[in-house]
C-alpha cells in the first residue's frame, strides 16, 4: 500500500455529527496499541499482535501518513480510518484502486460510528481525488463488516480466497460529475 499521491495533508479535521476525523497525534499512541493488540479487532485480520511488541516498535506519532485519521469521540481515539492506494493485494482488479481500511476499539462497536466515520473519509477523498473509484476488502464471515461496506455504497466486484479465508472485494464507484 503507498500514499495517495497528489493530495494537500493533513486536510483540516473533518467534523460529522458525533465524531471528529484527524490527523493521529503522540496522545493516540496507547489507543493504536489497544487497537492491535486487541483480539476482537483482529478476529478477521489474522490475529493480535503482542503488546510488548507493539509498546517497543509503534512510533511516537502512529498512523502519521496520508490518508490516515484517527477517529475522535469526545476528545479520544476510538478508531482508525486508512485511505492508500493499493499497489498489491491479493486480488489484481484491486492494485492501483484507492482501498478503504478501518479499525474501532470494541467498545466503540454497534453505534454507527465506523459508517459515519467512512462516510466521511469517502467524501473527503472525493473533494481531494474526484472520481477515485474505491475498493474495501473483507473476510464473507465478518457480516458486520459486509453490511457496513453495503451501507457505504459497495457492490461485489469479486471473492478470492487470502489467508485460509473466503474474501469479498467490494468497489464503490465514483460519484458521477
Amino acid at each position: 500500500m503507498m500514499d495517495l499521491g497528489p493530495v494537500v495533508w493533513p486536510p483540516p479535521p473533518i467534523s460529522t455529527e458525533r465524531l471528529v476525523l484527524r490527523e493521529p497525534e503522540a496522545r493516540d499512541r496507547a489507543a493504536f496499541i489497544e487497537l492491535y493488540a486487541s483480539p476482537e479487532v483482529h478476529t478477521y485480520l489474522g490475529g493480535p499482535r503482542p503488546r510488548d511488541e507493539l509498546e517497543r516498535e509503534m512510533p511516537e506519532v502512529p498512523g502519521r501518513r496520508s490518508g490516515s485519521f484517527v477517529v475522535d469521540l469526545d476528545g479520544t481515539m476510538i478508531g482508525h480510518v486508512m485511505l492508500r492506494r493499493a499497489t498489491e493485494h491479493r486480488s489484481p482488479s484491486a492494485v492501483g484502486k484507492v482501498d478503504l481500511g478501518y479499525l474501532f476499539l470494541p467498545r466503540a462497536w454497534g453505534f454507527g460510528y465506523a459508517a459515519e466515520a467512512c462516510a466521511a473519509a469517502l467524501g473527503w477523498l472525493e473533494g481531494a481525488l474526484p472520481g477515485e473509484p474505491v475498493v474495501l476488502t473483507t473476510q464473507t464471515a465478518n457480516a458486520g463488516s459486509m453490511r457496513l461496506a453495503a451501507k457505504l455504497g459497495f457492490t461485489e466486484a469479486e471473492r478470492f480466497r487470502a489467508w485460509d479465508a473466503d474474501q469479498w472485494l467490494g468497489l464503490r464507484a465514483p460519484y458521477p460529475g
